[in-house]
């Protein structure tokens, strides 16, 4: 039997700077382990952490189709071999392989200096080592890895493969958590691949897509190829294969955690970023999600970085992309401002008890002209929050609230009891009439009246000093104020409750109320002079006394 040999041809600086510099990054390094088990067809792939205090080691396995002897000397321990210029780049279930540089195995140094790999296929166990200092000092001599064959003793379709990393030159503990949120973020897993984590005997993690947005809070949601096709955004060639999820949250996220992550074959191609766009807007301070873009490990030249952080934006087809991908973030911008608008003005609503759209529309133009821009802005694009919003809003309605001339004039509460109904339907001149006749019927019933004449009843009880509206009235020093004041006041009551009568009532009862208010003669704004006129009135036949 000719004796077999392992080797592995390669310059040292190659292993030096593409494995170390590269992959020196833990999550980098063991995405690389998850993207070959991945492409050798694996269902499950369980990395598991040991730190006894002294040493750390990582343990990868799968169970995925594992290699034989040949297909690791030929194959795997090839460095920069293009499967997919092989025509190997569609695995045995089916799936398209993420690799394509061959570099990827140089991931193990990055990390560690001795590496132990036990692969299972046909019958047949391959055990290896690759240690760091023998292949280092081979002075670009072929390494030929130490190794064994054996049996594959659980049974002949035991299958997969476990690389144990040793020798680690990562000094810290483990951060568990924060490696299984890397690694979520660095794939986009689907169904029929689960990865797992485990530090020691710790709790078992299952690295998914959930981890990818643990405890972002979500308040809009586009799901892509279905919303491009309902906004009509369809021109561009490849836009059905755009699939993924943008999302917006209700507060501004972390600088790490924005931007639009880009994948292919369940792969990062692009790490998080909005391409290009103007991020002068608050939008992208809300702003992450993913999208698939398979369709670019399909184009003929390899617009993907070796280390999976970029695409070459330079390239034609992907300067077409990145352009797409600008006009799909506009548009969702303009529906986030819009959704978020609606949102808000709903929980205005709601909280202050206040209809904004009602509130306009019951708002003289002058002053919904200066108010509206100012509720638009606290809707749309403020960042104060819900009870700040609340507070501006409410305080702006009290100031210039609906009808706010009506409200402006501080009509009496009689006055406003009977009046302002008809004032809030548009029926001005009711609203006056109605006001008049409750100070009439008022002035009437304190007084003792009985006179049939309105106008005369006027004179009768202010002039003929039935009723004084100065009576109660002393200077601050206890005096009385002068007889000519006293008179002026009485007969001021007297002749504006006659004249209100005059100029008011009179008009209406003779004129067409339409000719009244197209010719301005007796306006909107008249019937609001005569409300605030009777309020000052009633004011006054509050304070009366009997003579």
């Amino acid at each position: 039997m000719v004796q077999k040999e392992l080797i592995m041809s390669f310059d040292p600086k190659t292993i030096e700077h593409l494995g170390i510099k590269m992959y020196s990054q833990l999550p980098n390094a063991i995405a690389e382990l998850i993207a070959n088990a991945y492409d050798a067809c694996a269902s499950e792939v369980f990395i598991h952490l040991i730190d006894d205090g002294k040493n750390k080691t990582i343990i990868v396995s799968d169970n995925g189709d594992g290699m034989t002897f040949d297909e690791v000397n030929y194959k795997f321990l090839v460095i920069g071999r293009n499967r997919r210029k092989e025509g190997d780049n569609i695995s045995s279930c089916g799936r398209i392989v993420t690799g394509k540089k061959g570099l990827g195995k140089l991931a193990f140094f990055g990390i560690g200096e001795t590496i132990t790999i036990e692969t299972c296929k046909n019958g047949e166990k391959t055990i290896f080592t690759l240690d760091w200092q023998e292949l280092i000092n081979t002075s670009g001599e072929p390494y030929k890895p130490k190794y064994k064959i054996e049996s594959c003793k659980e049974n002949e379709n035991e299958k997969g493969t476990t690389i144990t990393l040793s020798k680690l030159k990562r000094k810290s503990a483990f951060d568990v958590e924060g490696l299984a949120q890397s690694l979520a973020n660095l794939f986009n897993f689907h169904y029929g691949f689960v990865v797992f984590l485990q530090l020691n005997e710790g709790e078992i993690i299952e690295i998914n897509n959930k981890l990818k947005y643990k405890g972002i809070k979500e308040e809009f949601a586009w799901k892509l190829p279905d919303w491009l096709e309902k906004k009509e955004i369809t021109d561009y060639k490849e836009y059905k294969n755009i699939k993924g999820r943008i999302i917006t949250t209700e507060k501004p996220l972390k600088p790490g955690l924005r931007g639009i992550t880009l994948f292919a074959n369940g792969r990062m191609v692009n790490k998080p970023e909005f391409f290009g766009s103007s991020e002068s807007s608050h939008f992208f301070s809300y702003t992450t999600g993913w999208l698939d873009i398979d369709f670019v490990d399909n184009w003929e030249q390899d617009v993907i970085s070796t280390n999976r952080q970029s695409l070459d934006w330079e390239n034609p087809n992907t300067s077409e992309l990145r352009l797409f991908l600008i006009k799909i973030l506009t548009e969702i911008h303009k529906d986030w401002r819009a959704k978020r608008k609606e949102k808000k003005r709903k929980s205005i609503s709601k909280k202050t008890i206040i209809n904004i759209e009602d509130w306009y529309s019951k708002t003289p133009e002058p002053i919904k002209a200066k108010i509206e821009p100012i509720i638009e802005k606290i809707v749309s694009d403020s960042e104060l929050n819900e009870k700040e919003t609340n507070f501006v809003v409410s305080t702006l309605h009290d100031l210039l609230p609906e009808y706010t001339y009506y409200h402006y004039r501080f009509i009496h509460p009689e006055i406003a009891s009977v009046s302002k109904q008809y004032y809030e339907n548009g029926d001005f001149y009711t609203a006056f009439l109605e006001a008049l006749k409750r100070y009439i019927s008022e002035v009437r019933k304190k007084s003792g009246s009985t006179n049939s004449s309105d106008r005369s009843m006027m004179g009768e009880v202010f002039s003929n000093r039935k009723l004084s509206v100065t009576k109660k009235y002393k200077k601050t020093d206890g005096s009385n104020f002068s007889a000519d004041t006293i008179k002026n006041i009485e007969q001021g009551q007297h002749y504006l409750s006659e004249g209100i009568l005059m100029g008011g009532r009179n008009p209406l009862s003779h004129e067409e109320h339409i000719e009244l208010s197209k010719t301005g003669l007796f306006s909107e704004k008249d019937c609001l002079d005569y409300l605030s006129l009777l309020s000052h009135l009633f004011k006054r036949l509050d304070d009366s006394e009997p003579v």
